[in-house]
């Protein structure tokens, strides 16, 4: 076989506890709510009626997750919360959300240091809470900072978080962002919100932050885009073509779109090799990284590192670890051998 030279680091990898299911199912309402789809016998968060997502038996059992990554290959596993994160039920449960899972992730990594890392999740609509839980975040060993694509409808660019992404970026924690809920009409059937919205959710986020001058604002800042950086590598032309066509999509970024994708990192949740090529030739083969969206129901933990390992030598060796050590400051002298 071909030696792998580093392990490898899912960074798109989602974890529950029983604590944060408990306090949506209390507070999460009128919009948030917690009950069962009689068509699929399970339970699921809907969102205002809507099913929104299905919290897998293998997001609340570490062991279960350690013995998949072990089926799968996988070495080590960034975890983060998935949607819809801590943006609801007030200030004090935002809070206390954050702080439960964080606190949860904090013990997994203290009991299997060698196989999880994990992201903070942030009361991000009440930013002093917010900042303070960052700094207890990261005191407990968290190496970056999870975010959806809005925050309770607002756009990251909003004004009101700029104290958060500054105390973020002071810091030097890296930020993921995954989509959330899209509003679309029509996405709520056919689970059509996985397979499309949340791309353009993706992308949607990722041009207003070009275009309203966010990185500008925030240099030092480093993003990581979930699936590949959604629609976005296909739509790199297009975006720099309305940005010289229209007066106001050039009206606060200081540059073209393109010109911002050094910037950015993305995941390699895609699912064929022509894809993930395509995603490596739009961003750099130094950033993009192995992710896999497990274990919701969409994700291929095997498959997905398969076709990373399909990839020639040294870029392989980049985007299934080496990349995210660098980026997550994750030493991998003390992986588990391959």
């Amino acid at each position: 076989g071909v030696a792998l030279v580093h392990p490898s680091i899912d960074v798109h990898s989602h974890m529950l506890c029983e604590a944060w299911l408990d306090l949506i199912r209390e507070h999460g309402a009128p919009r948030f709510t917690v009950r069962e789809a009689p068509d699929t016998g399970r339970t699921w968060v809907h969102l205002d009626g809507v099913r929104f997502m299905f919290p897998q038996p293998e997001m609340f059992d570490w062991e279960q997750r350690l013995a998949a990554m072990a089926a799968a290959g996988v070495d080590m596993a960034v975890v983060s919360l998935t949607g819809p994160n801590v943006y609801w039920g007030g200030e004090q449960v935002s809070a206390q959300a954050a702080r439960v899972i964080n606190d949860h992730f904090a013990r997994a990594q203290a009991r299997w240091p060698r196989r999880f890392r994990w992201l903070a999740s942030l009361p991000f609509e009440y930013p002093a809470l917010a900042i303070d839980e960052l700094a207890r975040a990261q005191e407990a060993g968290a190496c970056g900072v999870m975010v959806l694509t809005t925050i309770a409808g607002r756009p990251l660019t909003d004004p009101a978080f700029a104290p958060v992404w500054a105390d973020i970026a002071r810091r030097r924690l890296p930020v993921f962002v995954h989509p959330t809920v899209c509003s679309c009409a029509g996405m709520e059937e056919f689970q059509l919100a996985t397979s499309l919205a949340y791309h353009s959710e993706t992308a949607l986020a990722e041009a207003r932050m070009m275009m309203d001058g966010f990185l500008d604002r925030q240099p030092a800042l480093e993003l990581v885009l979930a699936h590949g950086g959604g629609t976005r590598a296909s739509l790199t032309h297009r975006l720099d073509r309305c940005h010289d066509a229209y007066a106001e999509a050039r009206s606060k970024g200081s540059q073209s779109p393109s010109a911002y994708l050094h910037r950015l990192r993305v995941d390699s949740v895609v699912f064929s090799d022509r894809a993930l090529a395509d995603t490596i030739d739009a961003f750099g083969a130094d950033r993009v990284m192995f992710g896999s969206d497990f274990p919701h129901a969409v994700a291929d933990l095997a498959g997905t590192l398969a076709r990373v390992d399909r990839l020639p030598g040294a870029v392989r060796d980049r985007v299934r670890g080496g990349n995210a050590a660098c980026l997550f400051g994750i030493d991998t002298r003390g992986a588990p051998p391959r």
